[in-house]
């Protein structure tokens, strides 16, 4: 990957661009937050012309190398105001590193809004062009005609009606290998950048192009091998995730007290097993579905699947367990059908399933929709797809902005993103990484599930202070640098186990890119990555008082465990890279 494209979207001029050399061994989330660090003023509108969205593969993407296969989405937050990186599976990120493209840039915007624009890339070149036919379709619709244009080899990128309107929980959705749009770069709001250019679509094909080069082909090979092994061995990512996909954490995090229950009142939820991955992977097999399937080409794991109704149907893919939770349990609908239908109108409107579960809630909170009312809450999210609807306006900015325009307190945000799965008064290594990661409340940004709860790679009290800041700040470190190589962020299940993985990984970087690589560089990438995220938000205007929970978790104690969270803005200085 030698090239960057840079695409004006106010002129549609298009420049490639040899990599500058301090750019050239970066990639993935590396590369977007050096970029947006680099070139856009942290002060400036996230809507307005002066920000940008860059799109990039992972630094392994492209490769033989099994899960390898993210793209990295970079840009300002319009829902935070501070950096934001957002991760997605498809079939884009292989198509583009396979043309040797190492970033798209899109920049400015257009004077006034026009009909929606596609980008398409080839072999051949780059060029912008109109389809009016796509204004305001879901993602869905807008696929199979993008599809049906540029035939159904190539990779699509694409924004729904959210994020052409501008709302602030608009995704930009990827196309798996099957075609369907359901993979999401999700958090963030990043839809709406792309909507304020005038951007629809970008459409990938890389027939005829030359694949990626590597410095070592024979010893990338045998080192990808062992990567393999590594992968194939480990018990989470060879049997759980497989079986009954990320949804098997249901049970498990209901078991611990953590799952957050009618608005993070409670840390169970009675009805749990009728929405579990295990039922899920119940009802597919029943009824004809897809229970294991890759999000992209090259991954091993398997985790996500295709549901369908009862007829057999095909409802929703990648139906995770973050929306399962935010739909289900977070908002008391127990009905897997109509959990799998708003995960449908998320991935259609091009919207975030965690964001979206909790603004239901907030509504709930509000009176809104009644609690445990499913068809209700699909009934509300429907309203989005008509741009005049101001209630669906509003549901659609998030549970923040809804919060604050139904008149609700009780809203579970840092930085004014929603929180995961994981309530952070059961969970308190992973409520540290939502308090402090630059990206607004975050699971993945430090998944310290791992050793509070799973017991992966160690084991932390999850219910005490004592070692989950240090845990958080590690994993902070680990996740950028591994967002920054291309990996599905659940190779860091083997890793963890794995003595030699990261040996391994160090090994294949240098075969395929000719620089040697070791692993405290590899620790080095995530730290510069975090440092460059933390600087922009600092100059954004965040300061350390952004850096905690709602006042709600620290008052009200949480069942079954009855514990609070209890860390000081101070303590939680000490899981930054510049504290």
């Amino acid at each position: 990957m030698n090239k960057l494209v840079r695409i004006n979207t106010k002129t549609n001029e298009v420049k490639v661009e040899d990599v500058p050399e301090e750019l050239r061994s970066l990639g993935g989330r590396g590369l977007t937050s050096r970029i947006i660090r680099q070139e856009v003023d942290p002060i400036c509108h996230p809507l307005g012309p002066d920000n940008k969205l860059v799109i990039a593969p992972g630094i392994l993407t492209g490769t033989p190398a099994p899960n390898t296969g993210r793209i990295s989405v970079g840009g300002k937050s319009p829902l935070t105001g501070g950096i934001k990186e957002s991760n997605s599976g498809g079939t884009f990120a292989q198509k583009m590193a396979k043309l040797g493209l190492q970033a798209l840039i899109l920049e400015d915007k257009p004077e006034q809004k026009s009909a929606p624009k596609v980008i398409y890339v080839n072999k051949d070149g780059i060029k912008v062009e109109e389809m009016p036919e796509l204004a305001n379709l879901g993602t869905y619709a807008s696929s199979e005609k993008l599809f049906a244009k540029y035939g159904n080899k190539v990779g699509i990128l694409v924004i729904g009606p959210a994020g052409e309107n501008l709302r602030l929980n608009s995704s930009i959705q990827f196309t798996d290998p099957k075609g369907r749009p359901a993979r999401a770069a999700g958090r963030g709001g990043l839809g709406a950048v792309m909507g304020s250019k005038g951007v629809k679509a970008i459409v990938v094909d890389d027939q005829g192009a030359s694949g990626v080069s590597f410095a070592d082909k024979d010893e990338f090979k045998a080192t990808t091998k062992r990567w393999t092994e590594i992968l194939r061995s480990h018990p989470v990512t060879s049997q759980g995730l497989p079986s009954f996909g990320t949804a098997i954490l249901i049970n498990i995090i209901n078991e611990a007290g953590a799952l957050p229950t009618q608005n993070f009142r409670q840390g169970r939820f009675d009805k749990a097993a009728q929405v579990s991955g295990e039922k899920i992977a119940e009802n597919i097999e029943k009824r004809g579905g897809v229970v294991k399937e890759g999000c992209h080409p090259g991954c091993i794991i398997q985790c996500s699947q295709a549901y369908v109704d009862e007829k057999g149907d095909y409802i929703t893919s990648g139906f995770e367990y973050e929306t399962v939770w935010a739909m289900g349990p977070n908002t008391l609908i127990d009905n897997l059908d109509d959990i799998a239908q708003l995960d449908r109108l998320c991935d259609d409107l091009g919207m975030d399933t965690i964001e979206t579960g909790n603004t239901i809630a907030v509504a709930m909170e509000a009176g809104i929709v009644p609690w445990g009312d499913g068809k209700g809450a699909i009934e509300l999210l429907k309203r989005i797809y008509d741009p005049k609807d101001y209630l669906g306006k509003i549901i659609a900015n998030g549970a923040a902005f809804t919060g604050e325009a139904l008149g609700v307190d009780r809203v579970p945000v840092v930085k004014r993103q929603a929180l995961p799965a994981y309530d952070p008064r059961s969970v308190k290594g992973v409520g540290v990484t939502y308090a402090t990661t630059p990206m607004g409340a975050d699971h993945t940004a430090g998944y310290a599930v791992c050793q509070n709860v799973l017991k992966v790679g160690g084991c932390i009290n999850p219910l005490q202070k004592e070692g989950n800041v240090e845990v958080s700040k590690n994993l902070q470190i680990a996740t950028a640098a591994i967002d920054s190589l291309g990996f599905c962020l659940f190779v860091a299940f083997a890793i963890l186990d794995s003595q030699d993985a990261l040996d391994v990984v160090a090994k294949m970087l240098t075969a395929k890119t000719g620089k040697k690589w070791t692993v405290d560089d590899i620790i080095n990438l995530g730290v510069e990555v975090l440092k460059d995220e933390l600087s922009f938000n600092k100059d954004a205007g965040f300061t350390k008082a952004q850096d905690q929970l709602p006042e709600f978790f620290r008052k009200e104690p949480l069942p079954p465990h009855n514990t609070v969270w209890d860390f000081s803005i101070e303590e939680l200085q000490q899981a930054k890279v510049l504290a």
